[in-house]
């Protein structure tokens, strides 16, 4: 089992940043990729970042390409996405995930097995 805990969530103005960390716990070697989800109010979940378990080859949602950045430190295990330049759109509920499973791609909630308990980003116009 993989436990995974989100912070850094908040409130910010538009054009501001916030960074998003995600720590992992357990069997953290199980790990293939780790990924941000986002649900706002009355929408599904959707994605937003994924980046392989050794930090390497982020892949991004149209969305947030060029104004997110997802990385891992090994040392901690812990995932980060740093948000910049957000807007009211970004406004919802994120939650990291991880997935125990090497699979061919990883941006879709069925590819994920663990996830954390979601930190509220709310962006003011």
């Amino acid at each position: 089992q993989v436990q995974l805990v989100e912070s850094g969530g908040g409130l910010v103005q538009a054009g501001g940043s916030l960074r998003l960390s995600c720590a992992a716990s357990g069997r953290t070697s199980s790990i293939y990729a780790m990924g941000w989800f986002r649900q706002a109010p009355g929408k599904e979940r959707e994605f937003v970042a994924r980046v392989y378990w050794s930090g390497g080859n982020p892949y991004y949602a149209d969305s947030v390409k060029g104004r997110f950045t997802i990385s891992r430190d090994n040392a901690k295990d812990t995932v980060y996405l740093q948000m910049n330049s957000l807007k009211p759109m970004d406004t919802a509920v994120y939650s990291c995930a991880a997935s125990g499973r090497a699979l061919y791609s990883y941006y879709t909630e069925w590819a994920f097995d663990y996830w954390g308990q979601g930190t509220q980003v709310t962006v003011s116009s």
